[in-house]
């Protein structure tokens, strides 16, 4: 059963984000790829931390992977969108996100989680690559009722570029400076969380990397229970 009908997460109670990365729910290496095994096997795992008690307030996002990075290269749009090819391959890439946020919401509603997509297209309008303005009414509300809001890398509008596109970390960035999260979780393939991105040549714990913060104490980690993935992207959300 869903776990919507439950009383409602105390406002109190920890916030966490939850990055699932490209590379770890599509064949990043191979065009329009899911790995459907692997979305179900995180879905379950977030759906048993919930019924545990952990994780009642949570904002999921994901990255596009083999979807929408396919378009976003051929076209650039993240630099920006200008005539009319550019913005078909905008259009592209917003429809390769979306296929793969389906096959990511489907994943969660097999597992009875009350999840609630709420794509960046629709509600945020970035500068310069950025997040600007983003109506987070609904999310607020979806975090009050006990819903499990899913936002994911996307094509947005942009005053000054026309069009870009926007990353999981981007939103994460722009969330973590409003709804000041206590953890920030991300999921990758790689078996931990890289200390001097982008060069990848150290991990948390080891010598000379230092474990990051968002700040206010929130830290980056790994959610238990998750089979081995902890970020392989930017291991931090740093005050720009």
């Amino acid at each position: 059963m869903a776990d919507i009908g439950k009383p409602r997460p105390d406002p109190g109670e920890p916030l966490l984000f939850l990055k699932l990365g490209g590379s770890l729910i599509t064949e990043k290496d191979r065009p329009h790829t899911p790995r459907l095994d692997v979305l179900d096997r995180l879905a379950q795992e977030v759906a048993e931390a919930r019924r545990l008690g952990f994780a009642q307030r949570m904002i999921l996002g994901h990255g596009s992977g083999s979807y929408g990075h396919v378009p976003a290269n051929r076209y650039g749009t993240r630099q920006g969108v200008r005539g009319p090819d550019e913005w078909a391959g905008f259009s592209k890439v917003w429809q390769e996100a979306a296929a793969l946020n389906h096959l990511v919401m489907e994943a969660l509603q097999r597992v009875s989680l009350p999840a609630l997509a709420l794509p960046p297209s629709a509600a945020l309008v970035a500068r310069e690559g950025h997040p600007q303005r983003w109506e987070l009414g609904p999310l607020r509300m979806a975090l009050q009722a006990g819903l499990l809001p899913v936002v994911y890398g996307d094509a947005v509008f942009d005053t000054q570029r026309g069009g870009t596109i926007l990353s999981t970390e981007d939103l994460f960035d722009f969330l973590a400076r409003v709804l000041q999260p206590q953890c920030i979780l991300l999921a990758g393939i790689e078996p931990g969380v890289g200390g001097d991105y982008p060069a990848r040549t150290r991990r948390l714990g080891e010598k000379g990397a230092q474990v990051p913060q968002t700040g206010g104490g929130r830290r980056v980690g790994r959610l238990p229970g998750l089979h081995p993935a902890a970020g392989r992207n930017r291991p931090s959300i740093p005050e720009r």
